[in-house]
């Protein structure tokens, strides 16, 4: 966490809703509501939280934050000239070694092909893929791809970075490297904005928190504060569906 406080506000969010159009029988759809309002603002240097059960809307948002998708209504306004969102969805192509792969994403991240092949024994080591830089990324785990893409994403200095769920990848050691890894961003000064099912690494990468369920902003305010709010609900919504026992 910065050791300054955060005070420029980079992104701001009012009331803002996405839905999506789905099939609902034959020849119908309907309107799902990734995000129904949704307000909080992201400033320069902090490193935000957001947290939420699965399907809450958390992706939804980054993409959001990143430019990918548009609010269907509300107001999004970004000062952030480039943002990079790193995903375990992030789009590689299939056929295409992992060096090949780590090549093209660095340069749609605005890395320079030179720079990332400068880089690419550090990418290897990071990344712990070894001998299977070589093969194809079709063969690989959705783990092995995570920690490609966040390899690769760490040579760019976006002014925003968006990290969806990866930091949970990998096994022990990994896991400690790219919360190492991201501390580093986050003490150089970089605007950081993760989502993470882990309270612990919630509670020490971050400033701040936003809790978002079923597409609305619940609570947002200081890291501690969410998080024994949230660990709470949760507590208490598994006491309510686990059957008593007579």
């Amino acid at each position: 966490m910065q050791n300054h406080a955060p005070h420029r506000v980079i992104v701001e969010l009012q009331n803002v809703g996405v839905f999506y159009s789905r099939a609902s029988g034959f020849m119908r759809s309907e309107q799902f509501w990734a995000l129904r309002d949704v307000s909080f603002d992201v400033r320069a240097g902090e490193t935000l939280g957001i947290i939420g059960s699965n399907g809450a809307g958390k992706s939804t948002l980054l993409q959001l934050l990143a430019g990918i998708l548009s609010p269907s209504r509300g107001r999004l306004e970004s000062r952030a000239a480039f943002a990079t969102l790193l995903s375990l969805q992030v789009g590689f192509v299939p056929n295409l070694s992992g060096r090949q792969n780590a090549v093209l994403s660095g340069m749609l991240l605005n890395v320079p092909r030179t720079a990332i092949q400068a880089a690419m024994d550090e990418i290897i080591e990071f990344s712990g893929l070894g001998e299977f830089i070589d093969q194809p990324v079709n063969t690989y785990s959705s783990g092995m791809r995570a920690r490609l893409g966040l390899s690769v994403a760490l040579q760019c200095n976006p002014d925003l970075l968006l990290i969806d769920e990866v930091l949970g990848v990998g096994d022990q050691e990994f896991k400690e490297r790219s919360s190492k890894a991201i501390q580093d961003k986050i003490q150089a000064g970089r605007t950081v904005v993760l989502t993470s099912h882990s309270g612990p690494q919630i509670r020490s990468l971050t400033d701040r928190v936003a809790w978002i369920e079923h597409g609305c902003c619940r609570m947002q305010g200081p890291t501690a504060q969410v998080m024994d709010e949230y660990e709470a609900h949760l507590k208490a919504s598994r006491q309510q569906a686990t059957p008593l026992r007579k």
